[in-house]
């Protein structure tokens, strides 16, 4: 089940969605509000996972569906077709029942990775937190997984896929930002279009930042950001 997904999920009486990024063993994702990070195998035929959540954002708008901005979901799926069909629980909500549904999201179209060496960024999860220039009113927040000279990522309505390159404190690289679900009413900056970004800025152990261009539709708009290390891929230390 490698790849990048969209998810969407129901908890007792909420609902809501994320992107997830599952690869040997590991997956790793979120949305605008919260980190997903934790491990899955696949019994014969049956993928059993684990996944902890973590609040990256502060915003006061974005609610949690369960009792605490850290909690542990178990859960058991199937394909279907090309998705997956969970069901299960939230340890720490007794009675709590998870349900989630896993679409995968343009993995053929993820472009060869750029190369990556010493001092370079670490792979793993990230927050971001995104600001537009020039006056322009509004930001954005979410997750982006750096792998391996990738990028792949998302929130609640978007998705990533691109590339970058690495090396003594730098980076630098281009992605398209696509929706997942239609954004326009909520987004209406990026919302309707395929915007690609292009990228460079510095690096270190746990942060970056970055300054960028994004083409929407025929108009050109300025922004920077910040990520924050949430957890690195294991496998890049085994």
């Amino acid at each position: 089940m490698e790849g990048l997904y969209k998810v969407e999920y129901d908890i007792n009486n909420g609902s809501g969605r994320s992107v997830l990024y599952a690869h040997d063993g590991e997956m790793l994702g979120g949305n605008t509000a919260f980190a997903h990070f934790g491990s899955y195998q696949d019994v014969g035929g049956e993928i059993i996972a684990r996944l902890r959540t973590r609040r990256h954002s502060a915003s006061p708008y974005h609610r949690s569906l369960v009792s605490s901005d850290q909690v542990t979901i178990s859960m058991r799926g199937k394909a279907e077709g090309q998705r997956y069909r969970f069901a299960g629980e939230v340890v720490e909500d007794l009675g709590s029942v998870f349900r989630a549904v896993m679409t995968p999201l343009g993995n053929e179209d993820v472009p060869p990775p750029g190369a990556v060496g010493d001092g370079g960024i670490v792979s793993g999860l990230y927050s971001i937190d995104i600001r537009m220039l020039d006056g322009i009113a509004g930001g954005h927040t979410g997750v982006m997984l750096l792998h391996d000279g990738r990028i792949l990522g998302g929130d609640a309505f978007f998705y990533y896929l691109g590339a970058y390159a690495s090396a003594n404190g730098r980076w630098k690289g281009e992605f398209v930002n696509q929706e997942h679900t239609p954004a326009k009413s909520e987004h209406p900056l990026f919302g309707g279009y395929e915007v690609g970004i292009g990228f460079s800025g510095r690096c270190d152990a746990k942060s970056a930042e970055m300054e960028a261009t994004a083409l929407a539709g025929k108009r050109s708009i300025r922004l920077a950001a910040t990520l924050k290390l949430i957890q690195p891929f294991a496998s890049a230390n085994r």
